[in-house]
């Protein structure tokens, strides 16, 4: 369960684009809170390395990952400061998390020719009443595709969405990183 979310299944963008995650598939979960999307990408037969800072959520969800027998990597780091293999990963997933300096080195942790999601929300997400109120963990309109920089942006999206009663404003983006 993301903590940002509090939902326990997968994000629904990453359910749109669970395709991409096949058995072999090198999977990067960035600040994964509780795992719902590491485990779903296991599950899908993905070997998967996930990422956050709380030793609480990482415990939270490796006892998930036990209960439904997947395997995946557990990784307490500051995502803000600790260095990530470049070039090591197919797809490098980052949901409900922004750290605009640091994008540049989540984006080179994807392989050539691999992909990078992300959702995370827009300023608007403050007038709904519950969520990231900084403008540090906020996207503007538009930001979302300046971000990716040189990666192919496949589909991206802003929108209004409604998930467990609660309408959240998100900017998602899949964009593949080109071939060498």
């Amino acid at each position: 369960m993301s903590a940002a979310s509090g939902r326990s299944v997968p994000s629904t963008w990453f359910q749109w684009h669970a395709s991409l995650v096949r058995p072999g598939t090198r999977v990067l979960d960035l600040a994964c809170g509780q795992g719902c999307n590491a485990i779903a990408a296991a599950r899908r037969g993905a070997t998967v390395v996930a990422v956050d800072a709380d030793r609480d959520r990482l415990g939270d969800a490796e006892a998930a990952a036990r209960k439904v027998g997947v395997p995946v990597e557990w990784v307490q780091a500051d995502l803000t400061r600790d260095p990530l293999p470049p070039g090591a990963f197919d797809v490098v997933m980052q949901f409900n998390f922004l750290h605009r300096d640091r994008l540049p080195d989540f984006l080179a942790a994807v392989k050539p020719g691999g992909y990078f999601s992300a959702e995370t929300f827009l300023e608007q997400q403050r007038e709904l009443g519950w969520g990231p109120t900084s403008d540090d963990h906020l996207l503007k309109r538009g930001e979302i595709w300046s971000l990716v920089g040189r990666y192919e942006i496949v589909l991206a999206r802003e929108a209004l969405e409604v998930l467990d009663g609660r309408t959240r404003a998100v900017a998602s983006v899949l964009a593949r990183r080109p071939p060498e």
